[in-house]
């Protein structure tokens, strides 16, 4: 049996955009649920949409995530190179095979023509597609043309006749009229294929079984199929990816900042999070599971599993990934990821973050949440006294007068300020003075935070701001009383 051999093939374009980190995670459990080879191919034949640096974003996102390749640009392997722009050399001879086989040829066609023949078609009425015009050049014309340094390029000669058709693994038979069928560049004026050639006569080369890309290209297969059998090279399966998309209209963009694997690591996603939610966006395992590490997912996964419609990424569901993840984490490990993001909200202060980080893991969704949930204990916000009033807690803005101050000469006699130490003087004195913990400790929280929702409670809070800011507020929150 043919061992299975798939590729991931970006473009180093600037960073790793989500619909293409979902192409290469498949392609990888695809690959391992099959004992095969993942190969990493670079395809930076377009030269002037390369980023300088983009590379290295490649590699850093693919092993950040887990993804790791058998063969690649960086570690080698049996076909290498494995940039496309180190191949040169490899794709021209195969376009001659091609010109000489009749299934391609030379078109000197310039820019401004194709323009021109372009926009004449279209006051037409017609869908403009090239008209082989250069394919009924003479062979001394043709000759002239070259001898004399015109620049040219290399076009597929698509059929205007019959159909090209192929199996999908996922979208079944397809199938397109040769005459829909344009005659693609295959041969750039600058010597350097295009992707739709390059992929081919690459995929070949290194010996791809099973080619797995977005449904983008499901359109283009019939045509590279055409040069498969122009040049008696078996036809890789194919496995065509649904779409990505935001909601059911729009997809993912740069514009909306969720389009990018860094975009959403920059703001406090766990990459196992975004992994785990990436898999089940288009896919299904067949059961209710939701949470699977890599090694589960290469067990778990199956073409059949896959969509055929666009799927969408939800972020309130990868937010809910992200938060169940951040709570399994071990306590150590959410203090060392925390600390950043509580030192930009309270740098100069001197906080406990052991402990801060105890009442914040279980409440944290996304790390860059945090600094706006904690910025209370740096400087308290204005608040409305009508905060104080809480039925379940029995408080009112009537008691609340009494609270305050019972709280504060509870809080003055507490010597040592530890959060045990706080916890006794106010909890043995509400009881000592006949009253609900609730009518006391409620207006406390809001006059130390001036917040509904914060991490702890009165009594955590008075312990990480330190006995002269709490009494600082606590002074501040009395005197505002109506």
């Amino acid at each position: 049996m043919t061992q299975v051999r798939t590729r991931f093939a970006p473009s180093p374009t600037g960073f790793m955009h989500l619909g293409g980190l979902r192409t290469a995670l498949y392609c990888y459990l695809f690959t391992k649920k099959n004992k095969g080879k993942f190969i990493l191919r670079i395809e930076d034949t377009d030269q002037d949409r390369y980023v300088e640096g983009a590379v290295e974003v490649i590699y850093d996102t693919l092993k950040g995530c887990g993804i790791l390749w058998d063969e690649g640009p960086d570690i080698g392997g049996p076909v290498a190179p494995y940039v496309q722009s180190e191949r040169k050399d490899t794709y021209l001879p195969y376009a001659k095979e091609l010109i000489r086989k009749g299934h391609a040829y030379y078109c000197f066609c310039t820019k401004d023509e194709l323009q021109e023949r372009r926009e004449a078609a279209e006051k037409r009425g017609e869908t403009w597609k090239y008209d082989k015009h250069c394919l009924h050049l003479s062979q001394d014309e043709i000759n002239a043309k070259l001898d004399s340094g015109m620049p040219y390029v290399v076009r597929q000669n698509t059929p205007t006749e019959g159909e090209s058709d192929f199996d999908d693994l996922v979208y079944g038979h397809i199938s397109a009229p040769n005459e829909t069928l344009d005659d693609m560049v295959l041969i750039k004026a600058d010597g350097m294929p295009t992707y739709n050639f390059a992929n081919v006569i690459d995929d070949h080369l290194m010996g791809i079984t099973h080619v797995i890309r977005g449904m983008e290209y499901l359109s283009s297969t019939p045509k590279y199929n055409l040069l498969y059998k122009a040049l008696d090279w078996p036809v890789p399966e194919y496995i065509h990816l649904p779409t990505v998309m935001r909601d059911s209209k729009n997809k993912l963009s740069k514009r909306d900042g969720d389009a990018y694997y860094s975009d959403f690591i920059k703001k406090g996603y766990l990459t196992e999070a975004l992994i785990n939610y990436l898999a089940l966006v288009g896919w299904n395992p067949g059961d209710e599971r939701e949470f699977f590490t890599m090694d589960e997912l290469i067990e778990a996964f199956s073409v059949e599993g896959l969509s055929k419609s666009p799927a969408i990424f939800d972020i309130s569901k990868l937010t809910w990934f992200n938060a169940e993840y951040i709570r399994r984490l071990p306590p150590e490990k959410y203090l060392k990821m925390a600390t950043p993001w509580f030192n930009e909200a309270l740098s100069g202060l001197e906080i406990d973050y052991h402990r801060l980080a105890e009442l914040m893991q279980g409440r944290t969704e996304v790390f860059n949440r945090i600094p706006e949930m904690i910025s209370f204990l740096k400087e308290r916000p204005e608040f409305d006294t009508a905060l104080y009033e809480n039925k379940k807690q029995k408080s009112s803005l009537e008691s609340a007068g009494p609270a305050l101050n019972l709280s504060k000469n509870l809080l003055l006699a507490v010597d040592n300020w530890t959060e045990e130490n706080i916890h006794q003087a106010l909890i043995g004195g509400i009881k000592e003075a006949g009253l609900k913990n609730g009518t006391v400790l409620w207006p406390l929280r809001i006059a130390l935070s001036g917040l509904l929702s914060t991490p702890g409670g009165a009594i955590e809070i008075a312990y990480l701001l330190g006995r002269e800011e709490t009494m600082k507020r606590l002074d501040s929150a009395i005197r505002e009383l109506p």
